[in-house]
Order: C-alpha cells, then structure tokens, then sequence
C-alpha cells in the first residue's frame, strides 16, 4: 500500500500542472494535447461567432503570431451567452478561418458553464476561484492565462483586446 501512494505522489509531482492532461478534439478533426505545450505560456479563450467581442479573434491571431515561440492560444467556441455561437464546428471553423484567418488551435464546440461545463473548464474555473476570482467567466472571450507550467496566473476580462498592455505585461 505504501508502495502505491509513493507511486501515486511521485506521479503528480513528475508529471506537471493538470492542465497537461487534457486531451480535446480539434475543430478540425484531430486531438489538442496540452502535454505538447509544456515550456509556453497558454491562453484559453471561450469564443462566439455572434458576439460584440468577436473581432477579438483578428488580435487573438495577432498575439498568437506575435508570441508563436512563447505563449499558445486554444480558442473554445460555446453557445453559453445568448445564443451566440450557434453554429456547427464545421460553420465556426469556416467563420474563423474566412473571416478573421485563425491559425491558433480550435477545440470543438463546448459548454462552458452550468451543469453540462466541460471538463477542462471546470478545472479552470476551481484554479480561478482559488485565486479569488468569483464566477470568472461572464460572457464570451473571457481569457484564461497559464504559466510556463500550467499554472494559472490571471483571468482577463471578456472586453480586454487582447494585444493590450494588460495582455501583454504577462508576456514581455
């Protein structure tokens, strides 16, 4: 038994922050491993293609490429906000790509909030409200931001454009 709960101890502490054992489907097809981002800072944002905040993808795009070599963006599409996001992984994942050219990784389509809240979601979600943020997330595009070992640093307003000095201090 000893044995074991050393093992299991051992495992946590060699094997990073949670966020890098999630796994989720891509937009596109295909999986987004976080594992793979160890060593960058990462930006996880639920998004909408109806939104007021909408145009943030053109800057999210920007920082991603800005940033390429330290920080990654994962873009979270959820229909949790007035109905928002309505569409298909398939019609968001045109939208993204036409409208705004979004190279940075795309999950598919997930709740964000309530009771069907996706997993990774409910995790960051406890690590924000551990910080002191209450109810972090109130509307699209609010950004979550990790350090370099999966820890959560901050919450960033869903109206902060992303390539502001708030955004960028994290980053510079």
């Amino acid at each position: 038994m000893k044995l074991i709960l050393m093992a299991m101890v051992m495992s946590v502490m060699f094997s990073g922050s949670p966020i890098y054992n999630f796994k989720v489907p891509g937009l596109t097809g295909g999986t987004i491993d976080f594992s793979k981002f160890k060593g960058k800072k990462i930006m996880i944002v639920n998004t909408a293609s109806k939104c007021g905040n909408t145009p943030q993808y053109e800057q999210l795009e920007e920082l991603s490429k800005k940033y390429k070599d330290k920080l990654v963006i994962v873009g979270f599409p959820a229909n949790n906000f007035g109905g928002q996001e309505p569409g298909t992984n398939t019609e968001i994942q045109e939208f993204c790509k036409k409208n705004y050219g979004v190279t940075f990784p795309m999950a598919e389509k997930v709740s964000v909030k309530g009771d069907d809240i996706a997993p990774i979601y409910k995790y960051l979600v406890s690590e924000a409200e551990k910080k002191g943020f209450d109810d972090p997330i109130k509307w699209n595009f609010t950004k979550f931001l990790l350090d370099e070992k999966g820890n959560l640093i901050t919450v960033i307003f869903n109206k902060t454009n992303p390539m502001s000095e708030e955004v960028l201090k994290y980053l510079n």
